[in-house]
């Protein structure tokens, strides 16, 4: 295992495991990514580790290997800085059994979400009975009465106390606790005015307010050949220019017409011919 939060994270959205499911990759890519494809979460599956598991191949062979693997949209490297005041980073392999595209790599890695499929076309659903439009914190108070019939509200005190109850739903109360808070230790002797009772609870009791969500931990994808930070826009595959073998394209500058460059060298020569020598 590699160290807490390292090594490899597993996907999501991926299809069950087959026996044939790596069998579009060549014998050696097909093992290592079986071989991966079985570590759990949080396993070391670096180019020494695997070559250490696997006496059949050495470094340089599983290096290629992970670079096909990459290419063929099963994993992609990505450091991830998970403490923002301590500038900590992790470095993480995602492994995919399903083989995935460079634009659904980028979204993931990005978002931290498997891009959903579009419903657009999607069929629509059977049309059921009619249900009620009531919001959840109408539904709530309007269970209160069922719970103890001391709370009994009308519908214009439901309506009126909506915004409050729609506060607690929004602070994290489940309808149960709602209920629980509301109708514990009711005075025996009854409640004379459940709207006046209900809107003094709902403001004595209300629960704290939630605290703010975690920042996305920022990722930063990396070329799986040389480890480089890069853009996704600039991978293909996983692979930065350099991996690939792709010769960058030589700079656009203006440069001098085939003629002035003519020109210059024969003033150049005719220099050189007539001139004396030292």
């Amino acid at each position: 295992m590699a160290s807490p939060g390292y090594g490899k994270h597993s996907a999501p959205g991926q299809l069950p495991r087959s026996a044939s499911y790596f069998s579009h990759l060549p014998a050696r890519e097909a093992y290592l990514a079986s071989l991966i494809d079985h570590l759990p979460d949080g396993a070391a599956m670096d180019v020494k580790t695997l070559a250490a598991m696997n006496p059949h191949y050495g470094q340089m062979a599983c290096r290629t290997a992970l670079n096909n693997l990459s290419t063929a949209g099963h994993l992609r490297r990505v450091r991830e800085r998970v403490d923002s005041r301590q500038c900590r980073w992790v470095f993480r392999t995602y492994f995919s059994r399903t083989p995935r595209s460079d634009a659904w790599w980028n979204h993931f890695i990005a978002t931290g979400e498997s891009p959903r499929e579009s419903t657009e076309n999607a069929p629509d659903p059977p049309k059921e009975r009619r249900a009620s439009s009531a919001s959840p914190a109408y539904a709530a108070l309007a269970g209160l009465g069922v719970a103890d019939a001391r709370l009994s509200l009308s519908a214009a005190d439901c309506a009126a106390l909506e915004p409050l109850a729609a506060e607690w739903l929004a602070r994290g109360a489940t309808p149960a606790l709602f209920t629980a808070a509301l109708t514990a230790g009711l005075p025996p002797d009854g409640v004379h005015s459940p709207l006046g009772f209900t809107r003094h609870r709902l403001l004595d009791k209300m629960p704290p307010e939630r605290p703010l969500p975690q920042q996305q931990p920022i990722r930063i994808i990396e070329c799986t050949g040389c480890r480089a930070p890069c853009r996704p826009h600039a991978l293909l595959g996983g692979l930065c220019r350099a991996c690939r073998g792709t010769p960058k394209a030589p700079p656009t500058r203006p440069g001098l017409s085939p003629a002035t460059v003519r020109a210059h060298a024969a003033r150049a020569r005719e220099a050189v011919i007539t001139s004396p020598r030292s």
